[in-house]
């Protein structure tokens, strides 16, 4: 709701039928257009309508109303669906990291390939040959990583919160478990607002990152070196007592875990106890072994970034003898299994922060020989630009929500010129189908590529955000 707007609490007892869902998980009702809707040949004003889903007969409370919308919260569900199911979190509804967890999760990796479909067709007016099987992996307990909030009020006098923020809302969720995390850094929760509370800093440490590795040794009769290794990046805006000092050693003792602190920007982040410590992931296909910190970009979901690295290879269709580009490499987490199956691979990336750790992951795996990086900015890219990339028979892009529009259109000023720099194929790794489908637009209708298949990646689970992958070839 925007600021200075009133809300309002309008009690609708008059059934309506839900006909679609958004991505934000409301169900979208259309009413019936008045005398004068109807006589203009207007149609009848939307609803859109928290908690319910399609084919759903349901009665629900106005919470804004607007001339052509309101936005509404169910009140009563008369008809459920048949793919309705029972949330499992207790702070479904307050939360606003899960909006789907009322949505059997196969009905929500249906609904998240039909908009990938529905935006490539309409926004890209164009159709993938193939429409490639959607991948999905576990439901629960996927998520290592996260940035959590804490905030020193609540209704509860002297509660700390420690949480992800509510829907569409700046206040902190009164959470004390989280189902898509893994369960030991769910049951820390309740302990981590306990800390918090003890520290002198309580109303100056706004912020605790999350990131867990895969164990050390999965092998060893170590508990330590077998178990998940946990990192914790505390964001303190002064600087610690040594009773907060003290306080964070025992809870790393306690608990088993690896405390960071960040006192100013980025990169300040730095280990605090113990001082040294190994947080990777693994690829095993391509006997890929990833270290990074806990400040580094990777995916959140270990299990389907192995599905999502392993299909984007094989569509890749990796000869021996070629050499590829990885656009938006990040720490290397394509560039390096790409080295396996390919002659040479160059990395690039925007960020000289990122090119470092991809180096050195590179050194890690013995795979220097193969692989260079190279920081650019991937936003400002002309066919100068691809000319100093060199040509490379196949390009994988994975760019932020943003998408890749400047690299789309250069590569279509290359097709106009008849230049033999464009790739071959392409795949393309999205988060965003919007800019995916944009940018497919570019390529399909000026660039004169194909769109071989595209499909989903469920690496979200319970959320409204969509993995895409999409195969593009010359013909």
């Amino acid at each position: 709701m925007r600021r200075g707007e009133k809300p309002v609490h309008i009690v609708v007892t008059e059934p309506v039928r839900v006909d679609s869902l958004d991505l934000d998980a409301q169900g979208i009702a259309r009413l019936a257009p008045s005398e004068v809707e109807a006589a203009e040949g207007q149609s009848g004003k939307v609803v859109f309508i928290q908690g319910a889903l399609p084919t759903e007969l349901v009665t629900y409370v106005i919470t804004r109303d607007k001339a052509r919308f309101s936005k509404a919260k169910a009140l009563d569900i008369l008809k459920p669906a048949v793919f309705r199911a029972e949330p499992k979190c207790k702070a479904f509804g307050v939360c606003g990291g899960c909006t789907m967890q009322h949505l059997d999760i196969r009905a929500q990796v249906a609904m998240k390939q039909r908009v990938l479909e529905d935006d490539l067709k309409h926004i890209a007016k164009v159709a993938p040959e193939e429409i490639l099987r959607p991948m999905g992996g576990p439901a629960w307990e996927y998520r290592h990583r996260a940035r959590l909030s804490a905030v020193n009020r609540s209704i509860k006098k002297g509660t700390v919160l420690i949480g992800f923020h509510e829907g569409k809302s700046g206040y902190v969720a009164d959470m004390t478990a989280c189902e898509i995390l893994p369960k030991h850094v769910s049951d820390l929760l309740p302990e981590m607002r306990k800390l918090v509370m003890g520290l002198s800093i309580v109303d100056r440490m706004p912020q605790i990152e999350i990131a867990v590795g895969e164990p050390e040794d999965p092998n060893s009769d170590d508990p330590k070196k077998s178990k998940p290794v946990t990192a914790l990046v505390f964001r303190n805006l002064l600087p610690l007592t040594s009773a907060d000092e003290q306080l964070l050693r025992d809870f790393a003792d306690t608990h088993q875990v690896w405390v960071w602190l960040q006192p100013k920007g980025i990169e300040t982040v730095a280990p605090f106890y113990p001082l040294t410590g190994k947080l990777c992931y693994r690829l095993p296909e391509f006997e890929i072994e990833m270290p990074f910190k806990p400040a580094d970009f990777t995916q959140v979901n270990h299990m389907m970034n192995r599905a999502l690295v392993s299909r984007a290879i094989r569509l890749l269709e990796v000869q021996a003898s070629d050499r590829v580009l990885d656009l938006f490499c990040g720490i290397g987490n394509f560039t390096l299994p790409l080295a396996r199956r390919a002659s040479k691979v160059l990395g690039i990336e925007g960020l000289e922060s990122l090119t470092t750790r991809a180096k050195a992951n590179a050194e890690h795996n013995q795979l220097s020989d193969k692989v260079s990086f190279m920081q650019s900015n991937l936003f400002e890219v002309t066919t100068e630009t691809i000319a100093s990339w060199g040509k490379a028979e196949r390009w994988l892009m994975d760019p932020p929500r943003e998408g890749a529009m400047e690299i789309c259109q250069a590569l279509a000023l290359l097709h106009e010129q008849g230049s033999d720099l464009l790739p071959q194929r392409i795949v393309y790794v999205s988060c965003n189908p919007k800019t995916l489908a944009r940018d497919a637009d570019i390529l399909s209708h000026q660039a004169g590529y194909i769109l071989k298949s595209a499909g989903i990646v469920n690496m979200f689970p319970h959320t409204s955000h969509v993995e895409s992958m999409a195969v593009f070839e010359r013909p």
